[in-house]
Order: structure tokens, then sequence, then C-alpha cells
């Protein structure tokens, strides 16, 4: 017998284990997870996202259309995306100023392309969520705020309700029952789009958003922008 045959023979005569083991998942994200209030983990997000240069902002139910017009004015941008029939995003068509063009995505893509790819400085989505752990942002495109709204223009503004930030990524998942249906394209988003060459040289904007703009809009008054 050949040393192959005798390999062999001794793998199919090995007793086969059919036993299951099914790794606790929540448990052992239960005793890594920090315990959190939401004013940390506003603070540990915002930590996160302004470490990759991303610019937060903490706004408030009366005031995050103001200071996201005052954002725009200081960026000089000329033309801001928001969805179709968001009620968002008709809060700051509402009080646009003249200067700013507000662009609805409320046609495909082929109708206008040129002019989202060339002509529109920046774009408004609203975020489902976020995680404290690793600062990332949570999207779920939907036909009203399709994928491209945040891949495409130049400037991403992001309108986070506080209190959608989890702890990571488990808790996003389990709270919000993920398991029952998900989009074609669930994003995490971590900061504006970089990348680097062989000299680990960073660029901006390379293949996404160059800035990323976050605010984290609160009930109450009382936290610092």
């Amino acid at each position: 017998m050949s040393a192959r045959d005798q390999i062999l023979g001794r793998l199919r005569s090995a007793p086969l284990n059919t036993e299951t083991v099914t790794p606790d998942v929540a448990g052992w994200f239960a005793g890594h997870r920090t315990s959190d209030n939401l004013t940390q983990r506003v603070a540990r997000l915002r930590q996160a996202l302004e470490a990759v240069r991303t610019e937060v902002h903490a706004v408030t139910s009366d005031n995050w259309v103001s200071v996201l017009l005052g954002i725009v004015a200081t960026k000089k941008l000329r033309h801001l995306l928001i969805g179709h029939n968001t009620s968002h995003g008709e809060a700051v068509a509402q009080q646009a100023p003249a200067g700013l063009q507000i662009v609805r995505y409320e046609q495909a893509i082929e109708a206008w392309q040129a002019q989202l790819f060339d002509g529109i400085d920046a774009s408004l989505t609203l975020a489902r969520g976020a995680l404290a752990q690793t600062g990332s942002l949570i999207l779920w495109p939907t036909p009203a705020e399709p994928r491209l709204m945040s891949l495409v223009p130049s400037v991403h503004i992001v309108l986070l309700d506080a209190h959608t930030i989890h702890a990571d990524f488990h808790a996003a998942m389990t709270s919000e029952n993920w398991a029952q249906g998900m989009p074609t394209n669930a994003l995490l988003i971590c900061g504006p789009s970089k990348t680097a060459d062989i000299q680990q040289t960073l660029a901006y904007g390379a293949h996404g958003p160059r800035e990323l703009v976050v605010l984290i809009r609160q009930q109450q008054e009382g936290v610092a922008s």
C-alpha cells in the first residue's frame, strides 16, 4: 500500500463529527459591549468621524435646516440634490434661498445623467442610523433616495437622528430586526471618499464625495455645534 493510500485510508476511517456548534454571537457582543448612554454614543461617533476628516455638526429638530443652509452658504454651493418627496428634503426646499437651486431626484438616471455627474454640487440624504463603535453611518438607499445620491456629488450631507446611533453593528442588526428584510444595498459610510498611491499620499474624492458633512439631530437644545 502506498503512502497516499494509507493517508486516504486514515481519512476515510476517521469518525465524522456531526454535531453542529453555533457560536454565541449575542453572548460575545454582550460581554464586550460598552454600556454607553446616548450622550456617550454621540461623542464616540463624532470623535471617530472627525478623525477621518468628516465635518460634524450637532443640531436640533428646530435649527437643523438653518444650520444646513449656513453650511451651504459657507461652502458656496449652488445646487443641492434632495430625494423625491422626502420630508427632510422638502423642509430644506421650503427655506432655500434664491441663490440655491434645489434639484429633486425624481426621474430615471438615464434622463439626467450628465446633469447629475457634472452639474450637482451637493446632496442631502437621511441616515437610517450609525455605529458608535466604528464611526459608521448606515444608509439604506431607496427609490426616493437612490445610491447615487451618496456617491456622485462632491459634497454629501447626511442628516442623522441621535436616537438611531447604536453601540455596534450587532446591536443595530438585532434591535432593528434586519433579518426580516434588507435593501439591495446597505451602506456603511465612515468618512469622505479617499485613496492613496504607492507612496501613501492621500487623495480625497477619487471614488465618491470629497467632503462628508454630518448633522446629528437631537430633539432638545443643549448640544454645542
